[in-house]
């Protein structure tokens, strides 16, 4: 399991995903289903974000199984921003699908 913080056009989105790589297919074609298809994504430390929203990221963690694609954790991107300094996270990733 990976969670991400995408920088997207509408917003900051913080999400669990079961797919191990942001450059996996599957899972750029789903974020591409659901509208996002250009953003930045920078990979959260799983332990950290567990530690940030508590039970709310083991609410959604438990909803999120290998065959699931995606969950998404936050789409307060206030309260993202509040949450993770960006010395916390890696290195930012630019996507940019046609």
């Amino acid at each position: 399991m990976k969670s991400l913080l995408l920088l997207t056009a509408s917003g900051p989105l913080l999400v669990l995903t079961s797919h191990q790589s942001l450059n996996d297919l599957k899972l750029l074609g789903v974020l591409r289903q659901k509208g996002i298809g250009k953003f930045v994504a920078f990979d959260v430390p799983l332990s950290l974000a567990r530690e940030r929203y508590g039970g709310h990221f083991q609410a959604v963690e438990s909803n999120l199984h290998e065959t699931d694609d995606l969950r998404v954790l936050d789409f307060n991107g206030q309260r993202v921003f509040q949450l993770f300094r960006f010395e916390e996270l890696g290195s930012p990733i630019l996507i940019e699908q046609s």
